[in-house]
């Protein structure tokens, strides 16, 4: 599933293309992917001018004057800008056009989504799927004492609760996996167990491992890439992710997976206590 460097390299790739740009329609080529498209979508948007393009969590975020395009990748969905008139493939379900260019959202597993949130709705922040997000973990309310105080009733293993994301948001499975072994933290762990120290390892693991992501392209699993279609290079450097039985990089010791919560967790038993 693409994680939030992925979503943020999708949206720094786009944001050129489509800042200050003029809608000039819509193409919607099934009913819907994991919920139905909006109604109308096309009238909704034609016409209208992109502000500008953030992101919350794994979401996609685009502004305009009268409310914000939310697009979500799902387990297997990518974005790309393609000049007007390239033809659709199978699995190409949702375009946007905007002046000679196209961003069209690809989508083989059909578990993204492309939802409107109306102005008068409120603040997009408000909206069902964002409302209750943790904290982003590059921005400054992110910190060592913020995931001290709210894990002090967490008796849920630490890879857990960061996946939760309602401490912190968009911390995935690749990228808690990494971040647990930056800090030396056994993914085990029950949260509530670890010390401000330690925390203080794990927050500037986790933005240090989410930068160098971002930097690198973001990580390349099966159906993810850029929106100019380049893969994303930073699983190259995984320390423990999809590693079993490798020797870890730091001891030599194996790397063992686990599974929690249904998914599989890489660890060093010899490097994480």
């Amino acid at each position: 599933m693409p994680e939030l460097p992925e979503v943020e390299v999708t949206r720094r790739g786009v944001a050129p293309h489509l800042e200050g740009q003029l809608v000039t329609g819509v193409e919607l080529r099934r009913e819907g992917l994991r919920w139905p498209f909006p109604a109308d979508l096309s009238k909704i948007l034609a016409g209208q001018t992109v502000r500008t393009t953030g992101r919350r969590g794994k979401y996609l975020l685009i502004h305009f004057d009268h409310g914000t395009l939310i697009i979500h990748l799902g387990m297997s969905g990518h974005i790309r800008i393609l000049p007007a008139g390239v033809p659709s493939q199978k699995h190409d379900h949702f375009d946007m056009a905007v002046g000679n260019q196209v961003l069209r959202l690809t989508d083989p597993r059909r578990f993204g989504a492309v939802l409107w949130h109306a102005k008068e709705e409120g603040a997009v922040e408000n909206h069902l799927l964002l409302r209750a997000l943790g904290v982003e973990p590059l921005e400054d309310l992110f910190s060592a004492a913020w995931l001290y105080k709210q894990t002090r009733g967490r008796t849920s293993a630490i890879k857990q609760v960061l996946l939760a994301g309602d401490i912190v948001v968009g911390v995935g499975n690749i990228y808690a996996s990494e971040s647990l072994f930056q800090a030396r933290i056994n993914p085990k762990t029950p949260a509530h167990r670890i010390g401000l120290q330690r925390y203080e390892r794990l927050a500037q693991a986790i933005r240090e491992i989410l930068a160098a992501a971002i930097e690198q392209g973001g990580s390349t699993l099966k159906d993810f890439i850029g929106v100019n279609g380049q893969s994303g290079y930073f699983q190259q450097n995984y320390f423990t992710y999809a590693r079993a039985g490798q020797p870890c990089r730091i001891c030599n010791a194996p790397i063992k997976q686990i599974v929690q919560g249904q998914r599989s967790t890489f660890y060093c038993p010899n490097c994480q206590k």
